[in-house]
């Protein structure tokens, strides 16, 4: 699972490396991951596609990957690789009210408690870096469908395979957002982009189909398919709390390659230490009733 964690920590990285809009990096994105993923399935030949009633309720959870990904990406270009996945922690809040409604579960409030409190970490975030509060509503409503389709994909990984899930939402997604493209181009005043071809830099004159590959194959196919794995044996929320790691490694990253410690004050540290916090004490805890219950 903290493979496919540290692999979705450079997605940040690339999206603010590509020079493109965020539509047309999800539209590419979508339709190289899912010719990766293909290839995969392809020489390990032990994927199973489920039936077709199965195949068009993966279907729908692939508009909601599509739709999660063009508010991240949006995300990062109105504000900062840091704010982006900082606010996207708040997926452990949507998922502790989101899987109890649609797996009818009962509520676990000790969930709601870390919820509660990693959006306090982001309310922080928030007081002291209120120019960026685009960025962070575009965050927040990325985090939201990240959760739902997460939470939505637990039913489906119990009886079929990871792989062919992923592909097909992958495919799906692109198809929804091709079916759109024209609209949404021509209502954002947006053009259609063809990735660059230039240096192997993250800020001036980027080989934007290196990325786009690596982004693609590596944070996505491989990725996606081992958190699918990984969401076979655990729970939804637990996979979305751990998830919350990720910022940790797309922070550093980002401050590495554009610099954007210089752009964060006190206050961003402190709501992302709360965050952070949250994470680790909840994974201790979940961790010892495991072992308790053995």
């Amino acid at each position: 699972m903290h493979l496919a964690i540290l692999l979705w920590g450079f997605t940040g990285i690339f999206g603010k490396a590509i020079l493109m809009n965020e539509i047309m990096i999800v539209w590419y994105r979508m339709i190289m991951s899912a010719v990766a993923l293909l290839l995969i399935m392809y020489f390990s030949k032990k994927v199973q596609f489920p039936n077709r009633k199965t195949v068009l309720k993966i279907a729908s959870v692939g508009v909601l990957v599509c739709l999660h990904w063009i508010f991240f990406y949006a995300s990062i270009k109105a504000s900062n690789v840091s704010i982006a996945l900082s606010c996207f922690s708040s997926v452990s809040l949507f998922t502790a009210f989101l899987e109890p409604i649609v797996h009818k579960q009962k509520t676990k409030w000790r969930d709601l408690l870390f919820g509660i409190v990693v959006m306090i970490g982001i309310y922080i975030i928030f007081s002291f870096q209120k120019w960026y509060a685009k960025g962070i509503l575009l965050a927040l409503l990325s985090a939201f469908l990240g959760s739902l389709f997460t939470v939505i994909n637990k039913r489906f990984v119990e009886n079929n395979s990871p792989s062919a899930i992923t592909f097909v939402e992958l495919i799906s997604g692109f198809i929804f957002l091709s079916f759109l493209l024209p609209f949404i181009l021509h209502g954002f005043n947006y053009e259609f982009q063809i990735p660059r071809n230039g240096a192997l830099s993250f800020t001036a004159n980027t080989n934007d189909w290196l990325w786009l590959i690596l982004l693609s194959v590596l944070c996505t196919s491989v990725a996606f398919t081992i958190s699918m794995e990984a969401l076979q044996k655990i729970s939804a929320y637990t996979m979305n709390l751990s998830v919350n790691l990720e910022p940790l490694y797309s922070i550093i990253l980002a401050m590495i390659f554009f610099e954007e410690g210089k752009t964060l004050n006190t206050g961003f540290y402190i709501g992302t230490l709360i965050v952070l916090s949250a994470v680790v004490v909840h994974t201790i805890i979940e961790y010892k009733g495991r072992k308790a219950t053995r």
